[in-house]
């Protein structure tokens, strides 16, 4: 049987022998497969790219090209070359044997052919099928993931070293001689450099925890993540002198708390940045036609081109902005894996000298 695979897996038998066919397919298709025919090598080779059968069963022996050939055409062809092919033959001789496996079959069948035998080398191959390509997704996720580890090492190394290098400088200056006001001063930009630092190593914890742990979704409430995230930002928000305009009122969603206000912490801390002068910010909400819930916020800032905004949710990638304020390119990454995580979208919409508009969709708590 085929209990595996939420959906019938496909066979497809080649034989130019209708009563073979005939049984070999009804045995199958009793077993739960989508059973698909063909009675000659050329004929296999279309239907095989067509159809993308999960394994085929190919006789040996037959009119035009025979099965060997058929065999090596189909691992030839890219579409078809990763489609296990079991060889039917009358043929018991050790050569043709190594013949067709030379040709790209993994297994050979000796005709009569017992169906039970049958069933058991199929179900075979077509776990150790989805044995390979479940390695090959997970090596392709090993390589994505070192390529992301060889990055935030050199994101780390780089945006660590600018602010370590000044706090070395500012203590070697200190001096207990120096008028109080200078003093002041010198320890104020090693405890600004100091928390520059433990912003880029929480963001990289933040996003080695997104991707390792699990959390329930539950029913936020966006009012006081929205407010925890404000008050986080309070020095920033004084600096930039900013004016901020929100609801007092949110629609219920699902979500993680915790890893949602570093979202709003993210999204406010580049509104204000990227703002205008002063800067104005507004958020909001508002319904999407599947359900979702969309979270914006919008500043008053230059904008971004077509070509920046393609850029913006790529891990570590600075965008050019004409006030040249520092990032470490690692923000917006993280509020994407987490919105993804909580099933949502990110996204953002902008045009030159007309603001930007950050958002994020979260599922409805109903």
């Amino acid at each position: 049987m085929n209990p595996q695979s939420a959906s019938p897996e496909t066979i497809l038998i080649v034989d130019d022998n209708p009563t073979n066919l005939n049984v070999l397919f009804n045995f199958l298709h009793e077993q739960g497969f989508k059973v698909l025919v063909a009675e000659n090598g050329e004929s296999a080779l279309q239907r095989s790219i067509l159809a993308q059968p999960a394994i085929i069963l190919l006789d040996v022996l037959m009119p035009g090209i025979d099965g060997f050939e058929t065999c090596r055409r189909l691992q030839s062809y890219p579409d078809t070359k990763h489609i296990p092919i079991i060889l039917m033959t009358a043929l018991n001789d050790t050569a043709d044997k190594v013949t067709g496996f030379a040709a790209g079959a993994v297994d050979y069948i000796t005709k009569p052919a017992q169906y039970e035998e049958v069933l058991a080398r199929v179900n075979t191959h077509l776990r150790l099928r989805r044995l390979q390509e479940s390695l090959q997704t997970q090596i392709h996720e090993y390589e994505h993931l070192t390529a992301e580890l060889n990055a935030y090492a050199h994101t780390v190394a780089h945006d660590l070293k600018a602010p370590l290098g000044l706090m070395m400088g500012f203590a070697e200056l200190l001096d207990p001689q120096l008028p109080a006001q200078e003093f002041g001063q010198l320890t104020q930009r090693i405890r600004a450099n100091g928390r520059k630092m433990k912003s880029i190593i929480d963001g990289l914890l933040l996003l080695a925890s997104v991707r390792l742990e699990d959390v329930p979704l539950q029913p936020v409430p966006m009012l006081m993540i929205v407010t925890e995230a404000e008050a986080r930002l309070s020095d920033l928000i004084t600096e930039y002198d900013v004016q901020v305009k929100r609801p007092s009122t949110w629609p219920d969603a699902l979500g993680y708390a915790p890893w949602l206000e570093e979202v709003w912490v993210n999204y406010i801390s580049n509104a204000i940045k990227y703002g205008g002068t002063p800067s104005h910010i507004e958020m909001g909400s508002s319904r999407e036609p599947n359900g979702m819930i969309r979270f914006w916020i919008q500043d008053n800032g230059a904008g971004l081109n077509a070509e920046q905004l393609k850029q913006l949710f790529i891990p570590f990638t600075r965008i050019d902005h004409s006030n040249e304020v520092e990032g470490h390119g690692l923000g917006l990454s993280i509020v994407q894996r987490i919105i993804t995580r909580l099933g949502g979208q990110v996204g953002a919409e902008s045009s030159v000298n007309q603001g930007s508009r950050f958002y994020f969709t979260l599922p409805p708590a109903n």
